[in-house]
């Protein structure tokens, strides 16, 4: 269905009614039910406040115009005031609601991509308690009068998915990008909160943006809150690694704490700390019969007990995550990994789709903010540890190799714990089931105790 036919069937709606604020894209999303006719009855009202001085005596002062608070402090204003004025007039029989945008599109003296955060606040019954959907999007049109016609196409589905869609959030997602391209916009993030959506985990619904391909990468905090990447990373010093996590064990977290102290020292930025970021890629996630919601929340919960963030892309390759990580941030990012997979890095097979080769995948990898850092092995079978030191590459890429090395992109962790390096998630999961207490020595005590108050992976107390 298109915007056109959404806004008419809503303008012939008389149940649903609301108002419009938009800022900074013109009014695009309000014009569709203009365009379509009978759009009183949709429209109570549309306004813009371009003018700061004018935004801020409506919606109270900011110093961010395209942000989270300003929109919200939008849908706060103008559903208490849609209320106000007409829920003792039709209030038995109708569902409010207020939609707001606030967007950066391009212009003469704005060349960046835009970007704006949309939502809906809404009734899901007459006189019920509201309910919000909240997105941020990103729009990668090379014209602004493209990229406001994305934000009106975008700002259509949402409404009409919150009138009629609610129901099946999964279908809210997949209908967000109806008559727009994924190369025009990107959603990622969104928010369902209210009575409307009982018991819904919005750290899912940020998996199935991912999944469903309305962008590439969300992430969510330590508390499980959904955010937009480059609000919390911007400007920030990142240390990644990216695993499956089933579950985190000592291991990982000795490599991430040694790389962390190292990566720190060596390399300064304007914040205290670096952003920890556990990522799991949608490949990480599969298992044989797909990607399972509750498999996913387990990692999840998880990796949040080591208050960390949590990355989740559709991202197959290192160099892929790189030039996504560097679309938030222009700080030092680091990348703490394994030797095993640091030698997955230099396997040429991985890259036949790329014109370029192994050399464009290295070429996007090591950006001038980006450095590696090499984890050792110990081989389970001889008990051969391997460090950056005596990895061996192929021959022919053995140059390439030595020169990232001794330019200091990629770097031994210094230092490391010899009896951490025998820990392997498939033996903790499978000391789990067997009931061999064993495994809670093997992972870090709040992630031990998750599991055993949660009953992962098998885990049942003894009686």
């Amino acid at each position: 269905m298109g915007a056109d036919e959404k806004a008419l069937k809503m303008n012939l709606d008389r149940s649903v009614h609301g108002a419009f604020a938009e800022i900074g894209a013109g009014q695009e999303v309000a014009r569709w039910f203009f365009h379509v006719g009978h759009a009183s009855g949709t429209v109570a009202k549309a306004m813009s406040a371009y003018d700061m001085a004018v935004s801020d005596a409506v919606y109270g002062p900011t110093t961010r115009y395209v942000s989270r608070p300003r929109l919200d402090a939008m849908l706060d204003y103008e559903y208490a005031q849609l209320l106000e004025r007409l829920d003792a007039k039709r209030g038995a029989d109708t569902t409010f609601f207020a939609y707001a945008n606030t967007v950066a599109t391009r212009s003469s003296s704005r060349q960046q991509e835009g970007r704006g955060w949309m939502g809906i606040r809404f009734q899901h019954s007459p006189r019920s308690l509201p309910s919000d959907i909240v997105i941020h999007v990103k729009l990668f049109d090379s014209e602004n009068s493209h990229e406001q016609e994305a934000v009106g196409l975008v700002g259509v589905n949402l409404i009409y998915a919150a009138s009629y869609l609610r129901e099946d959030p999964n279908r809210v997602i997949s209908s967000l990008l109806d008559s727009v391209s994924r190369g025009r916009i990107e959603v990622d993030m969104i928010q369902f909160r209210g009575p409307a959506f009982p018991g819904i985990d919005n750290r899912l619904m940020s998996l199935e943006l991912v999944r469903q391909g309305l962008t590439d990468a969300v992430m969510f905090t330590a508390d499980g809150e959904v955010v937009e990447p480059a609000d919390v990373l911007y400007k920030r010093r990142i240390l990644l690694l990216r695993g499956s996590f089933r579950p985190i064990t000592n291991t990982i977290m000795d490599m991430v704490t040694n790389a962390k102290e190292q990566f720190v020292r060596d390399f300064p930025g304007e914040d205290k700390e670096p952003v920890i970021l556990f990522e799991m890629s949608l490949n990480n996630l599969l298992g044989e019969r797909g990607i399972d919601p509750a498999d996913f929340l387990v990692r999840a919960d998880i990796l949040q007990t080591t208050g960390a963030s949590v990355l989740v892309t559709n991202l197959a390759h290192y160099h892929s995550v790189a030039a996504t990580l560097c679309r938030f941030t222009t700080a030092y990012i680091g990348v703490a990994l394994g030797v095993p997979a640091l030698a997955e890095i230099f396997k040429e097979k991985y890259y036949a789709e790329l014109s370029g080769g192994i050399l464009e995948s290295l070429g996007q990898l090591f950006r001038p903010q980006v450095r590696l850092f090499a984890y050792p092995f110990k081989n389970a079978t001889d008990g051969v540890i391997t460090t950056l030191e005596k990895l061996r590459v192929t021959e022919n890429l053995r140059l390439l190799f030595d020169h990232l090395v001794t330019n200091r992109l990629i770097l031994p962790i210094e230092r490391w714990n010899a009896d951490r390096l025998e820990i392997f998630p498939s033996e903790v999961r499978r000391m789990i089931a067997e009931g061999d207490t064993t495994w809670e020595s093997l992972v870090p005590a709040s992630v031990a105790k998750t599991i055993r108050r949660q009953g992962y992976f098998g885990y049942h107390a003894e009686t």
